[in-house]
């Protein structure tokens, strides 16, 4: 499924607690790399809070790395990063 887009925020809205939901990945859009705040909003819409724990990534200043933490509150690291 896409990363974006009324069809992502049905599936997120209807997930139960224990579900994994696996979407599109985010690099497909030159948008994330530019971090550009209308996709970053889009990005965010579905969510409550972002944990990033992607050690390999944490540095970029990308949309789904840095963007996001702007709209989502709690924004936080994951165990990897805590190590």
């Amino acid at each position: 499924k896409d990363c974006i887009g009324e069809e992502t925020k049905k599936i997120v809205d209807a997930a139960k607690e224990g579900d994994v939901i696996m979407l599109e990945n985010t690099r497909f859009y030159k948008e994330e790399e530019k971090n550009e705040a209308s996709f970053v909003e889009k990005l965010a819409a579905p969510f409550d809070l972002y944990v990033n724990d992607a050690f390999g990534t944490a540095h970029r200043a990308h949309a789904s790395t840095e963007g996001v933490t702007k709209f989502l509150q709690p924004s936080v690291s994951g165990f990897l990063l805590a190590k």
